[in-house]
């Protein structure tokens, strides 16, 4: 099944004896997943697993909910404030790497391209590694939330405004990686795409999460596009879009945001597809959405770049179609000095 069809019958969109039966299918092994989280947790949290420490500042971006939240957005926001400053690396498990790699690592290693990516499912080791072999003083944890063997010395949560609690449900039955009550853990969350709900939405989030944890840094971001990078190298301005007919895809874990950001930017979306998260795209996916695009009369088509990087160069250039990404960075548009304080603490602290 697609992501996409599940996240309709997950989230209730999608009526009918079928998604009413899965969901209450899925409910069950919902269950059995949510015990083995919990129980894990009350492990760690009872020092049964043992948390293990490491000679540097580590800091932990991660989320609650699977895909979609902007957390490769918030590295790239994080490693841009510290690497002028300090000797950072990243550390990532390498998601569905392929002899091309993964999206993730390509995606991370284009932020800055003197800061090493580490790829090591064991943290730990990984860890170890950007100290002993890239002299580290501070590592930046991709995807580190519920990775708890290695000690983070802050745990920031990416949280996505639009859906921002899975559902309310844990995997399968929902998005939810492990509970909401784990909050309690971070020091801080960053509520991203502020700008696609009302302030009420946001208000109700920030108070389901400082119920949980008072003490909780909570900023709000935007995913603020910046301009177009075509296939061919060219930078094009945002206002190019206004009125013009694009033809849209992506493969990330919240496709509808993505196409929302492209509407306000006043593009036409003459047709869009949707791709599983961490899709691999093969030539004639390529070469299909190529052949939709000259169908419906566009001269460009426009994706993410974490979609872009996985389409080969030879296939971006075999049409006289454009092939472009939106370049996104994360904004944080309230309270974002709580957070650098948070974070520059930290950094004395350890470092001096």
């Amino acid at each position: 099944m697609k992501q996409a069809e599940l996240r309709k019958i997950l989230s209730g969109q999608a009526s009918g004896i079928y998604p009413a039966l899965l969901r209450i299918i899925l409910r069950l092994p919902s269950l059995a997943y949510s015990a083995a989280i919990r129980l894990r947790n009350f492990f760690y949290d009872k020092h049964v697993l043992k948390s293990h420490r490491v000679n540097i500042t580590v800091i932990s971006i991660g989320n609650l909910t699977a895909g979609g939240t902007g957390k490769t957005p918030v590295v790239a926001w994080l490693t841009k404030q510290l690497c002028g400053k300090y000797k950072c690396a990243i550390l990532t498990r390498g998601y569905k790497s392929t002899a091309n790699g993964s999206d993730e690592v390509n995606t991370l290693a284009q932020i800055s391209p003197e800061v090493p990516v580490i790829i090591n499912p064991d943290r730990l080791k990984g860890a170890k590694e950007a100290m002993s072999l890239h002299g580290a003083d501070v590592l930046i944890m991709d995807d580190g939330f519920q990775h708890r063997r290695l000690a983070r010395d802050i745990d920031i949560l990416s949280i996505d405004a639009t859906c921002p609690f899975g559902y309310g449900k844990i995997l399968p039955a929902g998005f939810l990686r492990e509970p909401v009550g784990s909050v309690k853990r971070a020091h801080s969350v960053i509520i991203t795409r502020c700008d696609q709900v009302n302030q009420s939405e946001i208000d109700r989030i920030e108070n389901e999460l400082l119920s949980i944890n008072p003490k909780l840094t909570i900023v709000q971001a935007i995913h603020k596009p910046q301009c177009i990078i075509t296939s061919q190298g060219d930078e094009l301005k945002l206002e190019q879009l206004k009125g013009q007919k694009v033809f849209t895809f992506c493969g990330i874990g919240n496709p509808a945001a993505f196409f929302r950001t492209v509407k306000s930017l006043g593009a036409k979306l003459a047709d869009r597809r949707i791709f599983d998260d961490h899709y691999n795209y093969k030539k004639e996916d390529i070469e299909k959405i190529l052949a939709g695009a000259e169908k419906a009369n566009v001269e460009l088509v426009l994706t993410t770049e974490k979609d872009f990087i996985k389409i080969k160069p030879e296939w971006r250039k075999s049409s006289k179609i454009k092939i472009a990404y939106l370049a996104i960075e994360i904004e944080l548009i309230k309270d974002g000095k709580k957070i650098t304080e948070l974070i520059e603490k930290a950094l004395e602290s350890k470092i001096g």
